[in-house]
């Protein structure tokens, strides 16, 4: 491994580099071939979605939306009407009062429902880890370079001050043979 790369280990992390964990170790190797380490998540850590990946991140855009509610609430509502309004008429219906065949129709449907929704959520869940780590990584970039940027300023303005004091040194200096030349006349 590059010098370079184990250096920046001990400065920034006080560790060594085989301590450090991935994402560190991969930070650490930025830095050191000064390279970014932000890059597009979306594009480049997720392999194409399935066809039944495609269709649970459809059913949960659909099952989760107003569109649904309303669509459900207006079906239920025409069940029951119309369940309602045949058993006036006929003093009979396709499914009485506590409705059974709806309560089991809409078990089906919630048993479906539920376990496509889940696995839309399990995809978004591995995805926003993934986006996690790597907003990590870059923060903790960033972090060190600032630290590296104020380490610089730091060091420029002690050079910046040892100039001024060398400077003062030797206008002392000259202020001290210009005041004993006045001294001697």
């Amino acid at each position: 491994m590059n010098q370079k790369v184990h250096d920046i280990a001990e400065k920034h992390f006080r560790k060594n580099y085989d301590q450090l964990g991935k994402r560190e170790q991969n930070v650490a190797q930025h830095l050191a071939e000064r390279t970014h380490v932000s890059s597009n998540v979306a594009e480049d850590h997720f392999e194409p979605m399935t066809v039944g990946q495609r269709l649970a991140d459809r059913v949960a855009a659909f099952g989760g939306s107003w569109t649904f509610i309303s669509i459900f609430a207006a079906i239920l509502f025409i069940w029951i009407i119309l369940n309602s309004f045949v058993l006036i008429i006929y003093r009979d219906s396709f499914d009485p009062y506590p409705y059974i065949l709806l309560n089991l129709f809409l078990s089906m449907l919630a048993a479906i429902q539920a376990p496509i929704i889940m696995m839309s959520q399990n995809r978004q869940n591995y995805k926003d880890r993934v986006n996690a780590e790597h907003d990590y990584e870059v923060n903790l970039k960033a972090e060190l370079e600032i630290m590296t940027l104020h380490e610089k300023i730091d060091e420029l303005k002690e050079k910046q001050w040892a100039g001024l004091l060398t400077m003062q040194q030797e206008q002392l200096a000259l202020l001290s043979k210009l005041l004993s030349g006045l001294d001697k006349k």
